[in-house]
């Protein structure tokens, strides 16, 4: 009973204090540290511990020096033609006449004795029944009067009759190969356009020859 009366007068001061008084409690709130060492956190030991959902941020990084990558460019200039054709050849005192089968035409060379000259091209008119040779036209000696087809370009146009000269060879045909390599660019839509290009010619004894369409020249290579 004394025990009693005890707890009474103690529950009764308590009262009687909150009443005539009350105390402020402050809260400081502070930042809790991240832990330095996952092994010794107690956040990491303790399962029971509320965990508390972290938002996190996933960047991909782009190196500085990456750049976008580029289609590989089309290639859309036509191929050379290669082969071997039926040609005849004749040498002159001053240069050249081919006889080009495929393309039924005629190839003056005037040499400049220095491995290169102007190139001129004429289309075969010569068919058969008319003249080889004109009789009257006798060629001093070890010189030939050239015949047929080249005979009868040489002797209508006066220019090449001048500028050859006459045959130190007479005319004879072999198979030579061939080349060409076509020339032009490559517009602004991507379109190549066709432009001059050269051909490439042997003679019977293998020498090699360029023919420019630019400029209609040749040179020996």
């Amino acid at each position: 009973m004394r025990l009693r009366l005890i707890l009474c007068a103690v529950v009764l001061g308590v009262l009687a204090g909150c009443q005539g008084q009350t105390e402020k409690v402050v809260l400081v709130v502070t930042a809790t540290p991240a832990p330095t060492d996952a092994s010794t956190s107690s956040a990491a030991t303790d399962t029971t511990a509320p965990q508390i959902p972290t938002a996190t941020a996933t960047a991909t990084a782009i190196p500085a020096t990456e750049t976008p990558s580029i289609p590989p460019t089309v290639d859309v200039r036509p191929t050379a033609t290669l082969g071997q054709i039926q040609v005849a050849e004749e040498v002159f005192e001053h240069g050249r006449i081919f006889w080009i089968q495929p393309r039924k035409q005629m190839w003056v060379m005037y040499d400049n004795g220095q491995g290169t000259g102007e190139w001129k091209v004429y289309d075969d008119t010569w068919v058969d029944g008319d003249p080889a040779s004109d009789p009257s036209i006798v060629p001093p000696e070890g010189k030939y009067q050239p015949l047929r087809g080249f005979g009868k370009l040489w002797r209508e146009h006066q220019e090449i009759r001048d500028r050859l000269g006459f045959g130190i060879t007479p005319e004879f045909g072999y198979v030579s190969n061939y080349e060409y390599h076509p020339g032009g660019q490559v517009d602004a839509q991507g379109i190549w356009q066709t432009g001059p290009g050269y051909h490439i010619l042997f003679s019977l004894y293998n020498e090699k020859f360029q023919f420019n369409e630019v400029d209609s020249t040749w040179k020996k290579l």
